[in-house]
């Protein structure tokens, strides 16, 4: 079995920053989609 060893302050760093970056993507992401959903809907429901 290999000798595991924790990753160092940098690669820790880039790490987090990378998962907190594409989270941050993905807020945007589905918080736009979302919005044009409902302005879809709306448009929809509202048009006679």
């Amino acid at each position: 079995m290999k000798k595991v060893t924790w990753p160092t302050w940098r690669e820790n760093r880039r790490d987090s920053w990378t998962v907190v970056s594409t989270s941050l993507f993905f807020v945007a992401f589905f918080a736009l989609f979302d919005w044009i959903i409902q302005l879809l809907l709306q448009m929809l429901t509202s048009w006679h």
